[in-house]
């Protein structure tokens, strides 16, 4: 992974000139709890819990993706989101 450009990506994620819409906001998490924790452990979160649950079945549809992997789309997502 190159650590420097993911870093730079995380970092322009919070600058964007426009929200991006919840699905996208879900993959960038995804993304980045995968090339940075790699596959989603622990229980998923209750029903009530509607944004936690989101969170963790958008991490859960990645799984087995390698770090490297998920950090290089997230760095591509980051970099489309900015050219729009």
């Amino acid at each position: 992974m190159n650590k420097e450009a993911f870093d730079q990506a995380v970092a322009s994620s919070k600058t964007l000139s426009e929200r991006p819409s919840n699905d996208v906001l879900l993959k960038l998490y995804a993304l980045y709890k995968q090339a940075t924790d790699g596959d989603v452990s622990g229980d998923r979160p209750s029903g009530f819990d509607f944004k936690g649950a989101a969170k963790y079945d958008a991490w859960t549809e990645i799984k087995g993706k390698s770090n490297d992997d998920a950090a290089q789309e997230y760095i591509d997502l980051v970099k489309s989101l900015q050219a729009n």
